[in-house]
């Protein structure tokens, strides 16, 4: 591919990529560009009720920003060292009861 095509896309993606994150609602080609899954995948998500999302009029498919944060950020695992402070923080109300 010529070096200008391949600036003008990646410039085109940019772009893309700030009016996406800009905004609050997303279409299924932002929610692409937003998350980095494959359009086949958000489909699949779609198609098992995994994601959250609305189809008005029952045609386009729409995502909440930040439902979608939200979305992403579940089943978070916590690091070694929050683990261990749940742990004590257990413990200690515990001891207290």
């Amino acid at each position: 591919m010529e070096p200008i095509k391949l600036i003008l896309e990646k410039l085109d993606y940019l772009e893309q990529l700030i009016i996406s994150n800009n905004k609050e609602i997303l279409s299924v080609e932002e929610l692409e560009k937003y998350t980095g899954f494959k359009k086949s995948y958000i489909y699949h998500l779609v198609h098992f009720s995994k994601i959250p999302y609305s189809k008005p009029n029952g045609k386009y498919l729409f995502f909440e920003k930040s439902e979608i944060d939200e979305w992403l950020l579940k089943n978070k695992s916590l690091s070694d060292d929050q683990l261990q402070e749940k742990a004590r923080e257990y413990v200690l109300k515990k001891r207290n009861i």
